[in-house]
């Protein structure tokens, strides 16, 4: 793992292939309560046929260091982060891809700063008012102070619960227990970890991809949506929908994926990506 300091955090990103790649640098981003390894087979493989990858993992809750300014903990705030990451990093023409919440950030960063995109790939994410989709909602309402993230964390240390419907099975077919361990640890570990959870939950809200969804048609440059078809939170008909806005977009359905496709069926990310 690398470090990059910014000015809102310090984060930790792994790079994957060659650093003078011939192809277009692919930067990944996860959503809240998972980290870079989410990406793990996707990256790998795209590094074995020659893509330099990028796989940061950004303050979400399953990150290690603590946020330098929790005030910078929104989904803009965080899309702030990857634009920012990527300008440090001096990529240009960059693949973004993005999944769950990190889905709904990649929209955020493409509104804001599209000169250093130069295509967007997304899998099952946040879209519209969907932002986060039931159950998250409901359990995001509730995570909004340390005390009661460490209370619904604990049991979760027990494989059978958080790897069930009630925890990562909604989103996973086949969960790895030590992968979904590790996402929960850093809170479990660190009161700081738990503090920023916290700030960053109590500033999501519906709407906050309502406003740019309106936007998204002015992004011109290439959008292909890789959709889990088994998915019970971010549904096929979401996928579809939000296919429709880009002005130039392609949809992939995966069948029997979950929300992760890059965990479920990773091929069908690769493919998306190297095409």
């Amino acid at each position: 793992m690398t470090q990059l300091a910014l000015k809102q955090a310090t984060i930790e990103y792994q790079q994957f292939g060659p650093q003078d790649s011939a192809h277009p640098t692919v930067f990944f981003v996860h959503g809240i309560l998972v980290d870079g390894n989410l990406w793990r087979d996707v990256a790998e493989d795209l590094g074995r046929r020659g893509y330099r990858c990028i796989v940061p993992t950004l303050p979400l809750g399953s990150h290690r260091i603590p946020v330098n300014d929790v005030d910078a903990l929104s989904l803009q705030g965080v899309a702030g982060i990857v634009t920012d990451a990527i300008e440090a990093l001096d990529l240009s023409d960059v693949t973004l891809v993005g999944s769950n919440t990190g889905g709904g950030i990649c929209q955020l960063a493409v509104d804001a700063h599209p000169e250093r995109i130069g295509r967007l790939v997304l899998t099952n994410c946040d879209a519209f008012d969907k932002c986060p989709p039931f159950p998250f909602d409901k359990v995001f309402g509730v995570l909004r102070g340390p005390i009661s993230i460490r209370a619904m964390f604990r049991p979760m240390q027990l494989a059978a619960l958080r790897n069930s419907a009630l925890g990562f099975g909604l989103l996973i077919s086949r969960p790895d227990p030590e992968l979904t361990a590790a996402w929960l640890q850093p809170c479990l570990d660190d009161a700081r970890i738990c503090r920023d959870l916290a700030a960053l939950l109590r500033q999501v809200a519906r709407t906050d991809l309502t406003d740019v969804a309106a936007r998204l048609r002015r992004f011109a440059k290439p959008v292909t949506l890789v959709w889990g078809q088994g998915d019970r939170c971010f549904t096929p008909s979401l996928g579809r929908r939000l296919a429709e806005v880009f002005s130039n977009s392609k949809l992939i359905e995966v069948p029997g994926a979950k929300t992760f496709v890059s965990l479920d069926n990773p091929n069908a990310v690769i493919d998306a990506i190297a095409a």
